[in-house]
């Protein structure tokens, strides 16, 4: 079983910046790829971002390549995402997801652990 707890998350000002951590516990970290969601009220839940095994590689969606950056440090089995420019769009809860198939996807079904999300409110 591996657990997965966000935190980082609160109310912002837009133009703000924010990173949010996941960590992990309950497999080798290192193993499995990890990779950001988000999901706003009325909408379904997103890709955001993801991250091999060993940070070497990493993708992104179009619509946020530019302010985001995911990150992990294997070393404290934990996964990050820096939002910078924050803007009201940018509104959601943010969820971690763990792929241990390696699958490299951006759909919901390839992932296999999900955390509890943390909410982002970015405030105009």
């Amino acid at each position: 079983q591996v657990q997965l707890v966000e935190s980082g998350g609160g109310l912002v000002q837009a133009g703000d910046s924010l990173r949010l951590s996941c960590a992990t516990s309950g497999r080798t970290f290192s193993t499995y790829y990890m990779a950001w969601f988000r999901q706003a009220p009325g909408k379904e839940r997103e890709f955001i971002a993801a991250i091999n095994w060993s940070g070497s590689n990493t993708r992104y969606a179009e619509s946020v390549k530019a302010r985001f950056t995911i990150s992990r440090d294997n070393a404290k089995n934990t996964v990050y995402l820096q939002i910078n420019s924050l803007q009201t769009g940018d509104t959601a809860v943010y969820y971690c997801a763990a792929d241990f198939r390696r699958s490299w996807r951006i759909d919901v079904g390839a992932y296999d652990y999900w955390g509890q999300g943390t909410q982002v409110t970015v405030s105009s």
